[in-house]
């Protein structure tokens, strides 16, 4: 829409009591865009309208570049066109938004639309009655009379044939448990069970695809051959294998929840079923053209009679999840830690959701508790337990103490390695493996010596307490006294003795001895 008509849409729409959100919202603008153009009077809009139309635009220079692409390449978006730009001309400096404009523009204006490949689709008869249902879940932000938001979570189920639906709603995640109890009552709902069950690969109902060998989570395994249910699990990334239930869960959402306040879970869920039969039930449907409560009372004579009741008391209510490298596990699009150590490959730990909305991990389904986190709602989030990170420092003061044991005197042990400690800090270990090493290979004696001079001369590292527990152990080896009584220097010193030292002289007889009979 031109700017023009734009401004024009937005004087009509004030002039008859439109607020300036509503008005926002119905032409798809921002609102102070709506702003901009009110303040504007018809001859200043007709002028800038006009001064935008024969600007010069930042993008004009390279408006042949970006011709050639999109002709070479119709189906490029504008942020393929952005990157491009950004790889060829190291100085562009233009916004994804001003390049996705432009190249709007220059589809129009060129007749370069856009090409997509979209997957063929084939219409497919409705199953026979009572041969399938579809199962899916959907989740939405409600708003209360607090003027807060809280997320809902349901289930939906529709009847292939008649296209009868069931309904059902919980204010927090749901477990397995819980699924299996809300197919006992859509059962109940139906008064009766379908041939086959169609599902997403969903993990409270499955662990892995198997290349077509499904591997069911342990409850609801238990539950498909308690029930004798017939399941079929559509590949990933296919959602129009199962279309029918795709609509219903778009039908509650648009239709159902939208704009709708929420008091408490038990008032919601029985207005949703007052939706069912008023509405979701009874409204005649696009495809089918008929109501499915009609068809449905057809299709009812055709289900499975549910002939004794489910018990669920015993029935796992954990959902299972892969630990990963990191020690974490992926729940809600967050991350959540357990203690180190726990990966192990192919390693899954059992979760289950509280009404309080805490997730609960064990590494058995009945075993003890690992971790416990407080669910969050945002996205891309790591929920760390401080217990669960490693205590670097743990490490390495049990090294010094291990250390210091092999002192007399392991008091002044440990303040010497830990001085160590504070000039090295990240050579910590070698140069504790160093001290350890050279000490158990010494006499208790010569490493308590060694310390003790290394104390008095202030030497604080691990290869110079080696250097003077070999001159002590070399003393010892010469049969001289233990003590030390010349200054000890750290190798970093110069010895200030070696400066006087003269080399040895002979007399000139001695080598003319040596050099008798030599030729020249």
């Amino acid at each position: 829409m031109e700017k023009w008509q734009v401004y024009m849409k937005i004087k009509q729409l004030k002039e008859q009591g439109f607020k300036i959100r509503r008005i926002a919202r119905k032409l798809g603008i921002s609102r102070n865009t709506v702003y901009k153009y009110l303040k504007k009077s018809p001859e200043e809009m007709a002028a800038w309208a006009a001064s935008t139309k024969t600007r010069t635009k930042k993008l004009d220079a390279y408006e042949m570049v970006i011709h050639t692409w999109l002709s070479e390449h119709p189906d490029a978006s504008s942020a393929q066109i952005h990157d491009w730009l950004l790889e060829d001309y190291p100085k562009f400096k233009v916004g994804a938004s001003t390049v996705r404009s432009y190249v709007k523009e220059l589809r129009e204006k060129y007749a370069i639309p856009k090409e997509t490949h979209q997957r063929a689709y084939q219409a497919i008869p409705d199953p026979p009655m009572g041969k399938q249902a579809q199962v899916d879940f959907g989740k939405t932000n409600q708003r209360t009379p607090q003027g807060k938001y809280i997320k809902l979570y349901f289930i939906s189920f529709v009847l292939s044939h008649s296209r009868y639906k069931y309904v059902e709603w919980l204010d927090r995640p749901f477990t397995t448990k819980d699924v299996i109890r809300m197919h006992e009552h859509a059962f109940a709902y139906f008064g009766g069970m379908p041939d086959e069950l169609v599902f997403d690969q969903d993990a409270l109902l499955m662990v892995s695809e198997n290349a077509g060998d499904l591997i069911l989570t342990e409850a609801f395994q238990a539950y498909r051959e308690a029930r004798k249910l017939k399941v079929h699990f559509c590949r990933k990334a296919d959602p129009e294998s199962k279309g029918r239930i795709e609509n219903v869960v778009g039908y509650v959402k648009g239709n159902f929840a939208k704009h709708r306040i929420f008091q408490s879970i038990d008032v919601w869920n029985e207005n949703c079923k007052s939706w069912l039969e008023r509405t979701g039930n009874r409204k005649v449907h696009n495809t089918t053209k008929k109501r499915p409560v009609e068809v449905f009372a057809l299709e009812k004579q055709h289900l499975k009679p549910v002939i004794k009741e489910f018990t669920i008391s015993n029935v796992n209510s954990s959902i299972t999840r892969t630990v990963r490298k990191d020690n974490t596990i992926v729940y809600q699009s967050n991350r959540y830690s357990v203690p180190l150590g726990t990966y192990q490959k192919d390693k899954n730990v059992y979760i289950e959701i509280t009404a309080d909305n805490r997730l609960i991990i064990r590494n058995q389904s009945d075993g003890p508790i690992i971790a416990n986190h407080l669910i969050t709602f945002e996205r891309g989030k790591l929920i760390q337990d401080r217990q669960h990170t490693r205590d670097r420092n743990k490490g390495i003061t049990a090294y010094i103490a291990t250390v210091s044991s092999y002192f007399t005197d392991e008091e002044t042990a440990m303040s010497f390695l830990e001085e160590i400690h504070s000039r090295y800090p990240r050579y910590i270990r070698d140069q504790l493996g160093i001290v350890l090493k050279v000490s158990k290979a010494a006499a208790q004696a010569d490493r308590d010596e060694a310390l003790g001079e290394c104390v008095k001369r202030g030497i604080y590292s691990a290869t110079e307490y080696s250097d003077v527990l070999a001159f002590i152990q070399r003393q010892q080896q010469q049969g001289e006294s233990k003590h030390v009584d010349e200054e000890i220097k750290a190798l970093h010193d110069i010895d200030s003795s070696l400066l006087d030292t003269q080399p040895e002289t002979r007399e000139l007889a001695r080598y003319l001895d040596v050099l008798k009979g030599a030729t020249v």
